[in-house]
């Protein structure tokens, strides 16, 4: 079971958090084919994040009061639904609306997956089956732009979509059989008005940062949007203290472990998630490379992410997380900060080593950190605790991704108007820095905290 679960998870994690990068790479032949502009598609991108914004903190809820494991299956149908209607969108506005709707039921598959996970598995087995977990997360964003890159080239862009539908019949017929998971219930009230002010602050945040860094709209609109989120953001702490049942509960927060699980894992994905983006333009734009060139290139660190699988657990339990996720942090960030020094004349081997040693400590330092952040969480907390990781993933990984692109736009102006090599140099060096900053949290932890997960024993200097 410690295999079989996770397994059936990650299959449809995989299918979720692919889709959310191989559109990238098919936008022109999608705009083409419904008429409009490849820079207008990039709303379907922000309708698709935005749509997890508003849904994921309302997912733990769901798995509460109806079953996470019906909700987990109900999820992937969605998901499929909204994957056919992309395929037969005829214009920008259906496209775009199908890709909400997709991303409706994307938000519930991450948070009830990871719940699904953590239900069925003993603490002291967690590590082993968040490491199974955690390889599609970390495969997919690199794999999609290849995937999407030759499935739009030598199919077509429908393929993206219609790939998604074995892959999700395969999902729930699988989870429907093997997943033996209590179903556990509390039906307790639904916040609808933290969910509304949730929304608004999620939705917000996300939807700036994506103008920020993807500007379809004027920036201007970026930056409202992100006020007007981080101001409802701050309105929902001051609900949430007076409301018995918050949508989503801070005071999970005084569990130190998940504190530093959900802090220090935000700051490393500031990186990681500003990589996928920064990478293959630079690769392109910089080197000249074309888009199945550079997919094959950046693809190698999903190498290191699976091989990690094989030595994550016995590392955790030799050196406990403390150490571990503390070097993990410092020297992936590093690795992320090397790729700003790769040039026209570095050997692509080079480059691929350091990709798979990026990809191996990344997959290490996420297996690690998402399991010590349920170390002091208690079974009856952990629907909340994983709603309001979800959240957290996507913020940082949407705030990765606007700091990369504002350091490109503000760096370009101050070098004529045009992007050279320079511009995405500093831009690796700041998000790799911010990354390794990660690595300070983890280090002020207790050498022995969360062993009762890792099986770390500390032995007496």
């Amino acid at each position: 079971m410690i295999r079989v679960t996770p397994l059936i998870l990650a299959v449809a994690l995989f299918m979720e958090q692919m889709d959310s990068t191989v559109i990238a790479t098919s936008l022109p032949a999608i705009a083409n084919d419904i008429g409009t502009e490849p820079i207008a598609l990039k709303l379907a991108l922000t309708a698709y994040f935005v749509a997890l914004a508003i849904f994921i903190p309302i997912s733990g809820w769901m798995a509460d009061r109806f079953g996470a494991k019906n909700i987990f299956r109900l999820a992937i149908f969605v998901f499929m639904l909204g994957s056919l209607a992309c395929s037969f969108a005829y214009s920008l506005e259906t496209f775009v609306g199908s890709r909400f709707f997709q991303g409706i039921g994307s938000s519930m598959m991450t948070p009830v997956g990871r719940l699904l996970l953590v239900r069925s598995t003993p603490r002291n087995e967690l590590v082993a089956a968040m490491a199974w977990l955690t390889i599609p997360a970390l495969i997919a964003p690199v794999s999609g732009p290849l995937i999407g890159g030759f499935l739009t080239t030598y199919l077509s862009w429908h393929w993206i979509f219609w790939i998604n539908i074995p892959i999700g019949i395969a999902g729930i017929i699988f989870s429907s059989i093997y997943l033996q998971v209590p179903d556990e219930r509390t039906p307790r009230p639904v916040d609808m008005v933290g969910f509304f002010i949730a929304a608004v602050a999620f939705a917000g945040s996300v939807f700036g940062l994506s103008v920020i860094s993807l500007p379809a709209l004027p920036i201007i609109y970026g930056y409202m949007t992100l006020a007007i989120g981080v101001t409802a953001a701050l309105l929902y702490l001051l609900h949430a203290r007076k409301t018995k049942y918050p949508l989503l509960d801070p005071s999970l927060f005084r569990h130190k472990l998940f504190r530093s699980s959900v802090t220090g894992g935000s700051f490393f994905r500031i990186g990681v998630g500003a990589m996928p983006f920064l990478l293959p333009l630079m690769l392109q734009l910089g080197f000249g490379l074309n888009p199945f060139q550079s997919g094959a290139i950046t693809f190698v660190s999903a190498i290191g992410a699976i091989m990690s699988k094989f030595i994550a657990e016995r590392i955790f339990a030799r050196f406990g997380f403390p150490r571990v996720l503390g070097f993990a942090a410092v020297f992936g960030g590093l690795l992320i900060a090397a790729q700003g020094l790769f040039t026209t004349e570095t050997p692509v081997a080079v480059m691929m080593i350091i990709l798979v040693a990026g990809g191996v400590l990344r997959s290490i330092f996420f297996t690690g950190t998402n399991a010590i952040g349920y170390a002091d969480i208690s079974d009856e907390e952990a629907s909340q605790a994983t709603a309001i990781v979800a959240v957290a993933q996507q913020l940082s990984v949407a705030f990765g991704v606007a700091v990369a692109g504002a350091i490109l736009e503000i760096t370009t102006t101050f070098s004529g108007g045009h992007l050279s090599l320079l511009n995405f140099q500093i831009a690796f060096f700041a998000v790799g820095g911010m990354s390794a900053l990660a690595g300070i949290i983890y280090f002020r932890l207790p050498h022995d905290a969360g062993n009762n997960v890792s099986g770390h024993r500390a032995v007496r200097e």
